[in-house]
């Protein structure tokens, strides 16, 4: 069956203590995850944590959540990593292969939040240890859907969504009929610049466009955010994780950023999952699933937000929402290439190289080139996926020319 629900659906409860593992430990949500875990440090034992390059603070929460194994990506960082747990009890490897190693401990979930396509070995290798993965590595999906999925479904694993609509997705659809659905729809807050005209965007700078009007993110995942991209990623993973077509998924601009997601069924009930803008909320619930831990979130009072809007996206102004769903529909890499490309395209616009507005426009000819040029095709191998992500950073970085 397309889609992941007969993974995530399987009878698998937590043991008393959840061995726990956290796959890029020092970002935005293995900090949140840990944080959660050192709340309940009784329900938790914490596996191995894992970093590219920032071994000091690798070590400091290792030693802090009496980790097993610290492991660094980058091998230069070794010896400081070594040096930094000297003492510990905690055992320090590196390199790439240390990240798989790390990934492969016993755990009973692993955390994937690693950044980029390096994240998509060791995510890998957590799945198919057959338990659950808490996914919010976003190219497991977007570069390699097909090729993961069926991995997920081989392992036995469970996956569960990390990222705040797919797990109200996740919820809302429960344990309904999947040919009961009629409509999935994504909420996104529209980034700051929703107002804006295309002069005033085309004047957008990086320190204005990190500023996430409701959410604390990353720089890259802000300026998708910003673009409209994020979304149009979300929406080719909400097509690899659920039983929906490409036409059954939507997008609505929600700024108050309350609800998460809409569920349609065709008896004419809509189901919607709000919570207050906070990461811990999903991450608790990919923790704790089929239970709920508590979380130290702001609880939602719908008397003090006191209005919920919506719009419609605008895709004109917006233009990486539609080049999202036309590389959805094209399948094979064409979403992977457009996942590296807007990767490079973002690096070059933080680093001013690049204009706002350019972004889009970047990605969409490195899209028409890779069509052109066969490099949109099949793939059915892990290492397809990332021969096609190379050629597709080589070719996106050829046609920055024209931009910068």
């Amino acid at each position: 069956m397309k889609g992941s629900l007969a993974a995530v659906r399987q009878a698998w409860r937590n043991p008393a203590v959840l061995r726990v593992s956290v796959l890029g430990a020092t970002g935005s949500i293995g900090r949140n995850a840990l944080d959660l875990v050192a709340r309940t440090p009784e329900a938790f034992e914490v596996v191995a944590l894992t970093a590219q390059n920032n071994a000091e603070e690798l070590a400091r929460l290792a030693v802090a959540h009496r980790a097993r194994v610290a492991a660094i990506g980058d091998a230069a960082c070794y010896g400081t990593l070594k040096a930094a747990l000297a003492g510990s009890g905690v055992k320090a490897i590196a390199s790439p292969e240390g990240l798989l190693a790390a990934a492969s401990e016993p755990a009973d979930c692993v955390v994937a939040a690693m950044v980029g396509a390096a994240g998509l070995a060791p995510t890998l290798a957590a799945v198919r240890q057959g338990r659950r993965v808490a996914l919010a590595n976003k190219e497991c999906l977007v570069s390699a859907g097909e090729v993961f999925i069926g991995e997920v479904n081989r392992a036995g694993a469970e996956l569960v969504p990390v990222d705040s609509e797919h797990s109200a997705v996740f919820q809302a659809i429960g344990g309904n009929d999947p040919e009961c659905i009629e409509q999935v729809t994504l909420t996104a807050s529209g980034g700051p610049f929703r107002a804006l005209g295309e002069a005033e965007l085309a004047r957008v700078t990086p320190e204005a466009a990190v500023r996430h009007p409701t959410w604390s993110m990353g720089r890259k995942i802000s300026v998708d955010s910003a673009t409209l991209m994020n979304k149009g990623l979300e929406l080719i993973e909400a097509y690899h994780l659920f039983p929906v077509e490409a036409r059954q998924l939507a997008v609505l601009v929600h700024p108050q950023s309350i609800v998460h997601c809409l569920v349609a069924f065709r008896d004419g009930s809509v189901i919607a999952q709000l919570a207050n803008p906070d990461m811990r909320t999903p991450i608790a619930l990919a923790l704790a699933w089929p239970s709920r831990m508590a979380a130290p979130t702001e609880r939602l009072d719908l008397l003090k937000v006191g209005s919920l809007t919506f719009e419609p996206p605008d895709e004109t102004r917006f233009p990486a929402l539609r080049l999202a769903r036309e590389a959805l529909d094209a399948g094979g890499s064409a979403p992977a290439v457009l996942n590296a490309a807007n990767e490079v395209a973002v690096e070059a616009f933080l680093e001013r190289r690049l204009g706002f507005l350019d972004i889009a426009r970047s990605v969409e000819a490195c899209l028409d080139r890779a069509r052109a040029t066969g490099l949109v095709r099949p793939m059915t191998t892990v290492e397809e996926v990332l021969e096609v992500d190379r050629e597709a950073r080589v070719l996106a970085r050829t046609r920055l020319s024209a931009y910068v």
